[in-house]
């Protein structure tokens, strides 16, 4: 079961995806970032990166940013996304995006969207492969002083050349870290 952490929302029971290449993320792990993240948070501007179910983005909406735009690419996954929003009443403050990533970002740079707050939580074979960091670098969409977070694979070697490395939270076989 996914639950809201904090805030507003707390509580708040999130539906799952009916898929299994959809994994969100532990509640460990996700407590640990927001407990360490919530006093940013306030009236930003946010994108929840291959949002799964949603629960970044709906947890940073719970703790009071300003807007959040969940990118995802699965159909099932996006399907979810609208009902946990609807189920929080938080449709004026959300957008979704029907997605992949890239074209997601390309996008919203046209639009001129710049972010606070980027949450990553890609499918973790997508990193050996593709940096997503290239793309939010070349779009320019994070604002000056804005933070990453990118949710590993213990394993993965990853190379975040386009920003710096500021902190690790390691639980279990996953690591998120924060990049400015």
């Amino acid at each position: 079961m996914i639950r809201v952490i904090g805030g507003l929302y707390k509580g708040m029971k999130l539906r799952r995806v009916p898929d299994p290449g959809v994994r969100p993320m532990p509640h460990k792990l996700k407590e640990s970032l927001f407990s360490i993240i919530h006093p940013e948070i306030k009236d930003k501007m946010c994108l929840d990166g291959f949002s799964g179910t949603g629960s970044l983005g709906i947890e940073a909406l719970s703790r009071g940013a300003r807007t959040v735009v969940f990118v995802e690419e699965a159909y099932s996954a996006v399907k979810v996304i609208n009902v946990n929003i609807t189920k929080c009443e938080a449709e004026e403050r959300a957008r979704v995006m029907h997605k992949e990533f890239n074209r997601a970002v390309i996008q919203l740079a046209k639009e001129g969207a710049k972010f606070d707050l980027i949450f990553l939580d890609p499918p973790y074979k997508l990193l050996e492969e593709r940096n997503p960091l290239k793309v939010i670098k070349k779009r320019d969409i994070l604002n000056e002083g804005g933070k990453i977070f990118l949710r590993r694979h213990f394993k993965t070697k990853f190379d975040a050349k386009y920003y710096k490395d500021r902190r690790k939270i390691a639980i279990g076989d996953d690591v998120i870290v924060f990049y400015s």
